[in-house]
């Protein structure tokens, strides 16, 4: 078992870390109070190349891994950029995974040169409102009619809709009451966000205001057959080639932005005096910050495993699925930590600590919920009866 980076994964942290450096705190700060899309920051990226990170090489990309990728995405959102600038990038990088795995020759070579140079950008529409976590049994229906696909349904949290002009969206082929199985009659499709046929509603939240949330209304959207990606009626399966890596980086992404926030702390507590000692002296201070340490560094182990899985095209969902686990209840603490430490200063938005709070926070919620990655272990790996 080798625990050192390669050169290449050691050149990417350096990088990123550095490319990263270059948006401060307070371009964050701006952009998300200004609910305005980081576009420079996008550029930065895309003009370097980290956008085809995990894109063939044939297709203009780097050719590297999931495990590359979440070494990117960390940096960034360690950089303070938190999930403002990682959600910027990520959907590049796992939602056209399934394109890179499961796409003809033909639809590679018209969608990922363009998505590597950053001239494409591409959400990513699966979760319905009725359907939730539950997948199969989302209803939006896409009907056969020659060569074209005729889609009509609704999905909700679509990240950058309003900046995409294509989607990667799941629907139903065959209605699932006809399938041996509930996971069967589902087809994913690379469709154009045509507004004469989609209208996108955007949704306000609680953070990460510079990268929208959606919803999306697909009244009658015709798609060619040739934008189906993978086989008719499996694309649940070819989904899963997203997904896992989606749990990946967003772990990733969970990491760094607990370290980020856990870095902030330290340093306040160093600086801060108060009855004459710094307050990082006293162990209420002190000792959560250092668990919070522990954690983090423990979280990333199961990511590094995770991504590692993954690039060799071995089973990985039980590790997915714990390392977004994990990150996400350990980040959200470190940045709860944090913002603890400053105490009224963790509170002021010139301070980025409650941003780096409000921002990990959905990470306990999506892209699957806590419960659900436990109802997961519980029947895959522990053996017990389903419980959902």
């Amino acid at each position: 078992m080798d625990f050192e980076p390669t050169e290449e994964q050691q050149q990417v942290r350096v990088q990123a870390r550095a490319l990263a450096a270059r948006f401060d705190d307070g371009y964050w700060r701006r952009c998300d109070s200004a609910h305005e899309f980081p576009w420079d920051f996008y550029q930065a990226f895309a003009d370097a190349g980290w956008l085809g990170i995990a894109i063939p090489p044939e297709f203009g990309g780097a050719g590297l891994g999931i495990t590359e990728a979440s070494i990117l995405l960390e940096e960034v959102a360690a950089s303070g950029a938190a999930m403002n600038g990682a959600t910027a990038l990520h959907l590049t990088i796992f939602g056209l995974n399934p394109v890179v795995r499961h796409g003809t020759p033909e639809l590679r070579q018209r969608i990922l040169p363009e998505a590597a140079a950053g001239r494409l950008h591409v959400a990513f529409g699966v979760t319905e409102p009725n359907a939730g976590s539950d997948t199969p049994s989302i209803t939006t229906f896409a009907r056969r009619d020659g060569d074209n696909f005729i889609i009509r349904g609704q999905k909700v949290w679509t990240s950058k809709a309003k900046e995409a002009t294509k989607v990667l969206l799941l629907a139903r082929t065959t209605p699932r009451e006809e399938c041996p199985r509930r996971t069967d009659g589902m087809t994913l499709f690379l469709a154009d966000l045509d507004p004469k046929y989609v209208t996108i509603r955007e949704i306000e939240k609680l953070g990460r205001h510079a990268v929208d949330s959606n919803e999306v209304f697909y009244d009658d959207l015709p798609v060619d057959a040739r934008d189906v990606v993978g086989e008719v009626g499996r694309g649940f399966y070819h989904l899963l080639d997203g997904l896992n890596p989606e749990r990946i980086l967003i772990a990733a992404e969970a990491l760094g932005t607990g370290r980020v926030a856990l870095k902030k702390a330290t340093a306040y507590a160093k600086e801060r005096v108060v009855f004459g000692r710094p307050i990082g002296q006293n162990q209420g201070i002190q000792f959560p910050l250092a668990d919070s340490h522990a954690k983090l560094a423990a979280a990333e182990m199961v990511i590094r495993k995770a991504s590692w899985l993954y690039d060799q095209r071995l089973p990985c969902g039980a590790e997915a699925n714990m390392a977004k686990y994990l990150a996400a209840e350990w980040g959200f603490e470190a940045a709860d930590r944090a913002l603890q430490t400053l105490g009224g200063f963790g509170y002021a938005k010139e301070f980025d600590v409650e941003r780096y709070w409000r921002e990990v926070r959905v990470m306990r919620i999506a892209p699957i919920t806590q419960e659900m990655v436990l109802n997961f272990i519980g029947q895959h790996e522990l053996g017990l009866p389903r419980s959902y």
